[in-house]
């Protein structure tokens, strides 16, 4: 029977996905896969990337879980490609690659003075309160009114964060610093700017929901917003998550304090037709006010601009208006799209289209950031079904043993660590959270990962 030898990059969803769907499905070749990440911790954007107050997404992880937990994929945390593997290392140990690496960075926003102190992407915020270990531990709030631009799921989480009281996320896993960083906050406005109208939001009904269940919080709305077109009407008969959408947000108008003027300490202000054009600073150069264009339909299902300008006073910006992938070392990047050019799933060269011999993609690195689990699922068949097809083409490695890639980590003084490695930092943290009633409480220095992983 033929071996087939595949490194897969990135053990979140997407890399994992990609791995039991092809220990289930092949049977024409002895299969041995290696999954590396660049974190001690598997799971990726599931751990990462997903709100501390969102327990029912997190679910996931119990089938990811699931299936590292078979045993029949080796996992080598703490590793990262680029630094302590190469392409070329690969193809010395490996028939083929699958690179699922996500898209980790904010996509910019290039208006005046986006460069102000107290400007920050959704995705650094979010790595903060999720634990990653590679940003900063210490996260200051200290203005009383703040901005997030996106009309997005992102937009929302990062909106909700902020506006949420600490005592209703201590029972979720949010490490110590991130509880000690919202006890100190001194928010008590934050204003969510979108350039359309409320019939072509991007958010989902269920998160918008969680929106207006925060206690202590007002969602403020502006009347002006919901003076719809024969589009947004159209949308909202014909479309039932539109319809949905609308039906939130017109009970929300409905309530005491949609005007600004309730009783609650925190407040929720959704700007629609905002489209943001500046960023004022103070004397100091920090953020002091955004201005945006007010915009109207133009009867197509799009905005365009009315000249109008207005501007909110604000302390802090966070824009939240998409995610982007990373170029990889010796990977051909879509700079424009932040993915890897491909064809379902097969790397392409930027330039002359021609397939790649042996790398693959699958989730958001092959696709951008859109789209839900399902999504990632769907990719992950395409991909693993194409890289089957193309035996042909396969990397033929001089070294394909297993026992060489541990060999070669230690050789140049990689911690990696392991399935077992994962289980005792897992244990370690449900330790933590048990005598506070909590899931877990999560570790977060690196340094401190790797000792637990490790045994040490």
């Amino acid at each position: 029977m033929t071996k087939l030898r595949l490194a897969i990059i990135g053990a979140g969803p997407a890399g994992i996905y990609a791995a039991d769907n092809l220990l289930k499905t092949e049977r024409k070749f002895d299969v041995s896969i290696d999954l590396f990440d660049k974190l001690p911790a598997p799971y990726g954007l599931v751990r990462y990337g997903v709100a501390p107050d969102h327990p029912r997404i997190k679910g996931i992880i119990t089938a990811l879980r699931d299936v590292l937990d078979r045993g029949d994929i080796r996992i080598f945390g703490n590793v990262e490609y680029g630094r302590d593997l190469t392409l070329d290392d690969l193809k010395e140990h490996y028939n083929a690659v699958i690179f699922a690496t996500g898209a980790i960075h904010d996509a910019p926003l290039p208006i005046e003075g986006i460069d102000a102190d107290g400007v920050f992407g959704a995705a650094q915020f979010v790595s903060w309160y999720d634990g990653h270990p590679d940003v900063p531990r210490e996260w200051t709030l200290d203005a009383s009114s703040v901005a997030v631009i996106g009309n997005g799921n992102v937009a929302l989480d990062v909106a909700r964060l902020l506006a949420k009281h600490v005592e209703d996320l201590r029972p979720t896993e949010i490490p110590d610093n991130v509880e000690a960083g919202l006890a100190a906050s001194k928010i008590t406005d934050v204003h969510i700017f979108g350039r359309r109208g409320p019939t072509q939001v991007k958010f989902t009904p269920l998160e918008l929901r969680e929106l207006g269940e925060l206690r202590d919080v007002d969602v403020v709305l502006h009347d002006e917003d919901f003076d719809y077109d024969e589009v947004s009407k159209t949308a909202i008969a014909t479309n039932k998550q539109v319809m949905v959408i609308d039906r939130i947000l017109q009970s929300w108008r409905a309530r005491p304090g949609a005007d600004g003027k309730g009783a609650a300490s925190r407040r929720l202000h959704l700007h629609f037709y905002a489209k943001p054009v500046a960023v004022k600073k103070d004397a100091a150069g920090r953020v002091a006010a955004l201005v945006y264009e007010r915009t109207r339909p133009d009867g197509e299902g799009g905005v365009v601009g009315t000249g109008e300008l207005r501007e909110v006073a604000v302390g802090q910006l966070y824009r939240a208006i998409g995610w982007f992938g990373a170029p990889l070392p010796g990977v051909p990047f879509d700079k424009r799209h932040g993915v890897i050019p491909n064809r379902e799933g097969r790397a392409l060269q930027k330039d002359s289209n021609d397939e790649v011999a042996g790398v693959y993609t699958t989730g958001w690195a092959k696709r951008g950031p859109v789209g839900l689990i399902g999504h990632t699922k769907s990719d992950a068949m395409e991909t693993v079904r194409n890289l089957i097809n193309d035996q042909g083409s396969w990397w033929r490695p001089g070294r394909p043993d297993e026992a060489a890639i541990p060999a070669l980590l230690a050789e140049r003084g990689v911690e990696w660590t392991d399935l077992d490695g994962w289980h005792r930092l897992d244990a370690h943290e449900i330790a933590l959270g048990a005598p506070h009633e909590r899931e877990r409480i999560k570790v977060v220095p690196r340094d401190e990962m790797l000792r637990i992983s490790r045994g040490e």
